[in-house]
């Protein structure tokens, strides 16, 4: 039975936890979408900041296409060619030593907690299992990385959750001393948070909390599923700290679109690991490796890095332009092409008004809450596209604001 694809069929066969747009694209080139109809759409939302170099980016089809005709899937009982060359790259241009593959960042986190307690438990002793977290924080949907992010409303009404998470202010380096202690095996933050608003870390912050992990045993997480891999300027957000983690965990853009996740860390971290204390089937399967190894040569390139920054202006531009007409914004957060637009508190909880009337004018962004409207679009659009999209999305201001 052929049945017709449209925006209803999915009220019918998609479980209700997602609303989504109205149309349905189904084609995508570069920093542009298509929908049923053949209405052009300019996508400043990039899956999420997963399409760090558009859509359908030739190198990345090239990639796939070549690794489709060679190896899908032979499970972890086997290695791969493109997972090891993948896992090279990691450590060629990291603090790492080590990397597991999996398939989502809410998976490289689960692996990255679990990781954290089984170290301090093998090295230190059995009590030390505390982690400590962050309000407005997000760390995936897992049951673990749910509880071990900062918002309740995502973790709530699913019966007990994980023991042992203790959460205070992001950037608050007082409220992590007040409940730092010898059974805190890990501190984990997002040096952006992403979802939570786009609040950046201090320097400060940052190299106070390293400096409390050292004094207690504990272990540094950085989160950087949506701020790594070139967002904020840098192949990963630590390295504009001169901060290092112990633990990182990537996902989102290091497949450029391709679902892939990685955690990476140190040989002294790594060592309590042993065969089947954690795994999974599809981590580091062959095309998604084959893909990563493209999405990030072209990422970790001075030609992409050394464009964000001029990006990112020129989206700060249009925005203050945008203000300075209707007075809708209050400050502007984030790194790089991670950008924030917090709403004034006259246009607080319509971040989500801004984004659907958005679609209206055929331009698509992301809100990070119900106060933030973000963007994270391509690290590679043009700057026609983004003074396009800023046009209609300034039509999108003006009916939301006069209606």
């Amino acid at each position: 039975m052929q049945h017709n694809v449209s925006r209803e069929l999915f009220d019918k066969v998609i479980l209700p936890v997602y609303s989504p747009a109205q149309f349905i694209p189904v084609r995508g080139e570069g920093s542009r979408i298509w929908d049923q109809n053949g209405v052009e759409y300019i996508d400043f939302a990039g899956g999420i900041a997963v399409n760090a170099l558009g859509h359908c980016h030739p190198r990345l089809i090239k990639a796939l296409q070549e690794q489709s005709q060679k190896l899908w899937h032979v499970s972890n009982v086997f290695t791969n060619e493109p997972a090891l060359m993948l896992a090279q790259k990691l450590i060629d241009h990291t603090f790492a030593d080590r990397v597991f593959f999996a398939n989502s960042g809410a998976e490289a986190n689960e692996a990255a907690f679990k990781l954290a307690r089984y170290y301090a438990t093998k090295k230190f002793h059995p009590y030390k299992t505390k982690i400590i977290s962050f309000y407005q924080s997000f760390h995936g949907r897992t049951f673990f990385t749910v509880s071990v992010g900062g918002q309740a409303k995502y973790s709530d009404g699913f019966g007990p959750k994980p023991a042992d998470i203790v959460h205070v202010p992001f950037n608050d380096l007082n409220a992590v001393k007040a409940v730092m202690d010898d059974h805190t095996c890990a501190v984990v933050l997002e040096p952006v948070q992403g979802e939570g608003g786009l609040a950046s870390a201090t320097p400060e912050f940052l190299n106070g909390v390293r400096l409390l992990c050292d004094e207690y045993n504990a272990l540094l997480i950085f989160d950087e599923v949506q701020c790594g891999m070139g967002r904020t300027g840098s192949l990963y957000t630590y390295q504009q700290y001169n901060v290092i983690p112990d633990i990182l965990t990537s996902a989102k853009a290091l497949g450029g679109g391709f679902p892939i996740s990685a955690m990476l860390t140190t040989d002294q971290v790594s060592s309590v690991m042993h065969v089947g204390v954690h795994g999974t089937t599809y981590g580091g399967n062959p095309l998604a490796c084959a893909v990563g190894c493209e999405a990030f040569d072209i990422i970790n390139s001075p030609d992409v890095l050394s464009g964000i920054e001029k990006r990112r202006a020129i989206f700060i531009a249009k925005l203050e332009e945008i203000n300075d007409k209707f007075n809708v914004f209050r400050e502007y957060r984030g790194k790089g092409l991670l950008i924030g637009a917090e709403l004034q508190p006259e246009f607080h909880d319509k971040a989500r008004d801004f984004l659907n009337v958005a679609t209206e004018y055929k331009v698509m962004i992301l809100n990070a809450g119900s106060n933030v409207l973000r963007f994270t679009p391509s690290l590679i659009i043009s700057e026609d596209e983004i003074q396009e999209g800023m046009n209609r999305f300034a039509k999108a201001v003006e009916k939301v604001v006069n209606a």
